[in-house]
């Protein structure tokens, strides 16, 4: 089957889906998108967490076909790109990620940065306080990581989120 829908801002079309096919497989395999990261295929660790139509989800458990004609933003549709063509611009979170050391891996790296902007725009970008670690752990709750305790993580999502607020906030 065809299945055409808008990712990071552009209209594509995926060829010849076999219809069990999950959108992760589309994004990694089709398109090109490596971003996300394939781990259980079960929606248990959040490594492949993308936004969906504007809602955080696992593209392992999203088959292929309900991406028709849908939005769908990667981790790397969270980088904005330069206005003459040169290289792309970080999002704040992904910039905070990386000052506060919170890549070992990188593995589950993808997914974290997607549901810790989501809880930045929830918050900060919506005017509101800048989360808590308690709330910043239970946003990421969904997310596995390996590597780590997780206390570079919650600092660099309470970073981003500091950083949003220093900026003005809202989107």
């Amino acid at each position: 089957m065809r299945v055409s829908f808008n990712v990071n801002g552009a209209d594509v079309t995926a060829e010849d889906v076999w219809p069990g096919e999950s959108l992760l497989y589309v994004l990694r395999e089709r398109l090109g998108l490596p971003g996300s990261k394939n781990a259980c295929e079960q929606g248990e660790c959040g490594s492949c967490t993308v936004y969906f139509d504007g809602v955080t989800a696992c593209a392992c458990m999203i088959a292929a076909g309900q991406a028709q004609g849908r939005r769908v933003r990667t981790v790397e549709g969270l980088s904005q790109g330069s206005e003459r063509g040169g290289p792309r611009r970080l999002d704040d979170v992904q910039e905070a990620f990386v000052a506060a050391g919170a890549v070992q891996c990188g593995f589950c790296t993808p997914g974290l940065v997607v549901q810790a902007h989501d809880l930045v725009e929830r918050t900060v970008g919506r005017g509101g306080p800048v989360p808590g670690d308690a709330e910043i752990r239970e946003a990421l709750a969904g997310n596995l990581c390996r590597c780590t305790g997780y206390g570079m993580i919650v600092d660099a999502v309470r970073l981003a989120a500091e950083r949003r607020a220093a900026s003005g906030g809202g989107t």
